[in-house]
């Protein structure tokens, strides 16, 4: 006689393994409101790719140039393998931080490049590779191009040799030829294999939104590398996460001591929508991540990169180089579901890369914890969030 009850865990078991998804903040209870998306992702917002290139090696000792390794990069293609630039524009919570590129953002209001993340040592290289990748691909079609490459960064200095750097053109050419939509990994993955989080493993974390605007239903995706926060001020779903568990699983530093100072880190948020908004709306959209961002603990460390940007998909032929074109334009009043959305979206993002994150010892032995999953759920539970 069959199991169906087997054959149905073991149905579903076949369709994780196939996404290869690592348990995310809603599968393990923690509420969140607002609709997400098909992948809950960057990548609901059509034409929208990101890819990884994740390096990790080495054990013990830190040898500058040997490792141990914890590093990577991260790409996110706005239109895919489509240069058509966007509009777009980004906002500075604090500038303890990089991104290149913005100033043309700003006066141009085009993102004309793919998005990179990856850490504080390497934005020079991978910055470099972004034009090779140009020409070797050919994404540019005239005989004569400038641009800008966008490349953020966060600091993976506590687990990763970053003085030895060991990111490479390679690594950059990798994650842009690995860009793809639908799922995504997360937590120890790309740019975000490093980092740390409000006082346990952070990472990689992905999120979005759908709102109806009238007639009109449009997606918010976000994605961000997050590597901010003190353990103190950690908050899920209104529950003092980081209070109740400050003595547990906490940071260990095992080689020489560390000059950071509470609360610093960074975090770099990616966020794309495809409502039909102007650069000036998109630096709104751009200033609400720090609402999300404050939701789950973070409060804009003077040590911290907190660096945002915000790109629209719509209007697809904006940007002209000889012509004039027609736009279409959300108008302001009708702006706050996507302000909210925006803000839910990136609160799950954080939460997301801190849930997928797994635990990693890294250089001279220093390990940074996953967050345990149970310990939140049953939390939230002493605190009436969930069941």
């Amino acid at each position: 006689m069959v199991n169906y009850f087997t054959v149905l865990i073991l149905f579903f078991s076949i369709q994780f393994s196939v996404v290869g998804q690592k348990p995310r903040a809603r599968d393990i209870g923690i509420p969140f409101t607002g609709t997400p998306g098909k992948f809950n992702a960057i990548t609901d917002v059509k034409g929208v790719e990101v890819g990884y290139s994740t390096i990790i090696s080495g054990q013990g000792k830190n040898i500058r140039g040997k490792g141990p390794v914890r590093t990577g990069v991260t790409a996110i293609l706005p239109r895919g393998r489509t240069n058509n630039p966007v509009f777009s524009n980004w906002y500075s919570l604090n500038g303890n931080g990089e991104m290149t590129g913005t100033t043309w953002i700003t006066e141009s209001g085009f993102l004309e490049t793919p998005i990179m993340i990856t850490n504080t040592n390497s934005v020079g290289v991978v910055r470099d590779a972004v034009l090779k990748w140009f020409v070797k691909t050919g994404w540019y079609k005239e005989d004569y191009w400038y641009t800008y490459p966008i490349v953020a960064e966060t600091y993976d200095g506590g687990l990763n040799d970053i003085y030895g750097f060991h990111v490479k053109e390679s690594h950059a050419f990798d994650a842009l030829d690995k860009a793809k939509s639908g799922h995504l990994e997360e937590g120890n993955v790309g740019g975000g294999t490093g980092m740390m989080c409000l006082g346990f493993k952070g990472g990689t974390g992905t999120s979005s939104r759908r709102v109806k605007i009238k007639d009109s239903t449009y997606t918010v995706g976000v994605l961000v590398q997050s590597n901010f926060g003190t353990k103190r001020h950690l908050t899920v779903a209104g529950v003092p996460i980081g209070e109740e568990l400050k003595d547990t699983l906490n940071y260990e530093i095992k080689g020489p001591p560390s000059y950071k100072q509470e609360g610093d880190g960074s975090i770099i948020v990616v966020v794309a929508t495809d409502a039909p908004l102007l650069p000036h709306q998109l630096k709104r959209i751009a200033t609400r991540v720090s609402l999300g961002v404050g939701i789950v603990g973070g409060k804009g460390n003077n040590g911290s990169g907190d660096i945002f940007i915000a790109f629209s998909t719509a209007n697809s032929t904006a940007f002209q180089r000889d012509k004039v074109t027609k736009l279409d334009q959300l108008p302001n009043d009708q702006m706050n579901p996507l302000f909210e959305a925006t803000v839910q979206a990136v609160e799950e993002s954080i939460i997301n890369a801190m849930v997928a994150a797994e635990t990693m010892e890294g250089i001279n032995g220093n390990k940074a914890y996953a967050l345990p999953h149970k310990l939140v759920t049953d939390l939230l539970r002493k605190y009436n969030r969930i069941k």
